[in-house]
């Protein structure tokens, strides 16, 4: 195969070498395309067929179905590993000895308390405030409370930051809940690790103690894992290219919670149980509802079926499925909703329309009907998805700053007006 490119454009060839991946994925370098053509650029709407980077963090390979981390298998590392294990991983490079995750473990609990200050701006919130903008906000002002940057020469300051963030950001997710619930702000325990930590300090009511249910920490666990990261998706690349102005890393993150809000990235969990609510709303009719996701002309869309990425299955959808009838063996919750996501899952894995186009029941699918039996609210869906893609935003951003990358900066294909003359306002 020849390593380089050939590109016509007005009679002149132009060549540009390509790049190729550990997997064999091929890319063509055109960051010189401007200066030889005179001009020329691209144009790739939504970046479809554009690497914005190279990565040595996930491959992902949506015809197989095949997602790794650092060349894990998602597979073992959710049968394996735990969450704490996958974000040492996912960040540093390497699986981490006993004695690395102890300390990291041990570091991370020592900043997990979080500036009294930071209850005031949560207190002027109102109740109905959407908690990923609660969120956002309250991960940006932490940058207030931590104003020095971040010397990413340094490994100290950046391990420091890393940990700070790891340890502060759960507290910033459970207090998101319990002031909408009207509950007292709280903090986890040093006696727990840290997935049964989240859960405490989501759910502890204050006139009885907390019981942990293994299998829920199981299920967190494996969810928190399976949303770590997504290569370069809509939040993991705002979370670069805010970063690559030198942007410190809780800034970062605050813009990368805004692009997971929306409802075509993260809010896909909540459009799922939001979908849900209206089939039973409605009767409940399961059958009616998968006729209406086959009829072209219809409105209706299945939501939480399929994927934009993976074109045969999600390889995370097999591995919660299992930790979804678990959970909803165990806490044995008689829920209508719930009964009308099983009865849609039945029928999509047996119906010849949705085998054959391989709209399977997907990670968002199954993350909602978790969310919905744990009791987390809906609007709390996208939250909790934020939280398992930290360790993910957090190594993408690091890697970007380790690799000096430039500041993005996209061209355009202007199609405006072209130059025109002003005419002062009475000639208008």
């Amino acid at each position: 195969m020849s390593n380089t490119a050939i590109l016509e454009i007005n009679g002149e060839k132009h060549e540009f070498p390509l790049i190729v991946g550990t997997e064999n994925e091929i890319g063509i370098d055109i960051k010189t395309l401007r200066g030889v053509t005179g001009g020329v650029t691209t144009i790739d709407p939504g970046y479809k067929n554009t690497g914005s980077c190279e990565s040595a963090i996930t491959f992902l390979n949506g015809e197989e179905g095949v997602l790794r981390y650092r060349g894990y298998a998602i597979e073992d590392l959710a049968e394996k590993a735990d969450f704490l294990e996958v974000a040492y991983l996912l960040i540093f490079g390497n699986l981490p000895t006993q004695e690395q995750l102890d300390k990291f473990h041990s570091d991370i609990k020592k900043e997990s308390v979080v500036d009294d200050d930071i209850k005031k701006i949560l207190d002027a919130f109102p109740k109905t405030a959407h908690p990923m903008g609660v969120l956002a906000s309250l991960t940006s002002a932490l940058t207030a409370f931590n104003p020095s940057s971040v010397n990413v020469d340094s490994e100290d300051d950046m391990y420091n930051a890393i940990v700070k963030i790891l340890g502060k950001f759960p507290v910033l997710v459970a207090w998101t809940m319990r002031k909408k619930q009207g509950l007292p702000l709280n903090y986890g325990s040093e006696d727990l690790g840290y997935v049964e930590n989240i859960l405490k300090m989501m759910f502890e009511k204050p006139n009885k103690p907390y019981e942990q249910n293994d299998i829920l920490i199981n299920a967190l666990d494996k969810l928190l894992i399976l949303h770590a990261d997504h290569e370069q998706n809509c939040s993991t690349s705002t979370v670069r290219i805010v970063g690559s102005s030198h942007a410190g890393l809780f800034a970062s993150l605050s813009a990368g919670i805004s692009a997971l809000w929306g409802p075509l990235h993260g809010g896909a969990n909540q459009a799922v149980l939001e979908m849900l609510e209206g089939i039973k709303e409605d009767g409940g009719d399961t059958k009616k509802y998968m006729a209406k996701a086959k009829d072209k002309e219809d409105p209706f869309r299945l939501m939480g079926f399929g994927h934009r990425v993976y074109k045969n299955f999600d390889p995370r959808a097999k591995i919660i499925k299992k930790a979804a009838d678990e959970v909803l063996g165990d806490l044995g919750v008689e829920d209508p909703v719930l009964d009308i996501a099983k009865g849609l899952a039945e029928e999509a894995l047996s119906d010849d329309y949705f085998v054959k186009r391989k709209l399977y029941p997907n990670v968002d699918f199954y993350s909602g009907i978790i969310y919905r039996a744990m009791g987390i609210p809906v609007e709390m869906f996208t939250v909790m998805f934020a939280l398992g893609r930290l360790p993910g935003w957090i190594a993408q951003w690091r890697e970007m700053r380790l690799r000096k990358e430039p500041i993005g900066r996209p061209r355009q294909i202007y199609i405006g007006e072209n130059h025109r003359e002003f005419k002062s306002i009475n000639e208008r």
